[in-house]
């Protein structure tokens, strides 16, 4: 029990953070959870081959939990686009399922260089507020399952929700802003779920998966961290109206920086 409580109280205390800086920032928890789950699950001995694969696996599987008060608080404000999201969910599934599967064809080492790059772009866009010209409509049925395999893949690959993908690609096609957010944060369910059972099920047969694994999920961290970031999530927001979110965008991204600098050379 001794060497069991300091372990769970790290992933509650990374749960409370990321579900904070979520309804702060408007961030995907998937950006906090992987790396330092994977910094956890390395300080708990699990072999180095399957870290980075544990870590985005049980970060998609926590999005299909805590996206659901998201996507409800969105819903009930009218913001959710939902032809848009039905639209972009079968490419999204299809997507995701190819992110997982290249995932596990991947060592550990380069999923994680695949990360640190992408955390890097994401922290580059949140400081300069870098957003694509809107001008134009959504693409047709081709166009907009390409967009969502697109997003999907991607976020499988690195184990977040596609907000940092799905939000810039809707408001490049001239949806307001408020709603891209809403629209993005429905279009997380699908590809949390999709991306979470295509890890289940490429994992199955992974040799040194850990106690209470079920494929690359793991089921401690899974509980501990999308129970408290759950709770903390409406704290984010109710602090976002408070607070100077501009500034503390660039504060994080300089985080960002510093976790994906250090993630290319370790």
């Amino acid at each position: 029990m001794n060497a069991i409580l300091p372990t769970l109280l790290l992933y509650w205390a990374l749960g409370a953070f990321a579900g904070v800086m979520a309804g702060l920032l408007g961030v995907g928890g998937g950006l906090i959870i992987v790396p330092v789950l994977a910094w956890i699950l390395h300080t708990q001995q699990v072999s180095d081959t399957l870290i980075m694969h544990l870590a985005i696996g049980t970060s998609l599987a926590t999005i299909t939990l805590t996206s659901l008060s998201s996507v409800r608080a969105h819903h009930r404000r009218g913001a959710v686009l939902w032809p848009v999201v039905w639209r972009l969910t079968p490419g999204i599934v299809l997507g995701a399922w190819l992110g997982a599967a290249v995932a596990d064809a991947l060592p550990s080492a380069l999923l994680s260089r695949i990360f640190a790059i992408f955390v890097l772009l994401v922290a580059a866009q949140m400081a300069f507020a870098a957003a694509p010209a809107a001008h134009r409509e959504l693409p047709g049925t081709p166009g907009m399952a390409l967009a969502g395999g697109i997003i999907g893949a991607v976020s499988a690959l690195v184990g977040i929700g596609g907000g940092s993908l799905t939000v810039p690609f809707l408001t490049w096609c001239n949806t307001p802003m408020r709603q891209a957010v809403a629209t993005s944060a429905a279009c997380g369910f699908p590809i949390a779920v999709a991306g979470a059972l295509g890890f289940v099920v490429t994992g199955l047969n992974a040799p040194a998966l850990p106690a209470w694994s079920l494929g690359y999920v793991y089921g401690p961290a899974l509980l501990g961290v999308a129970v408290a970031s759950m709770l903390t999530a409406p704290l984010g927001a109710r602090l976002a109206h408070t607070l100077p979110t501009a500034t503390l965008k660039k504060v994080f991204a300089v985080f960002l920086v510093l976790v994906g600098t250090k993630m290319l050379l370790s």
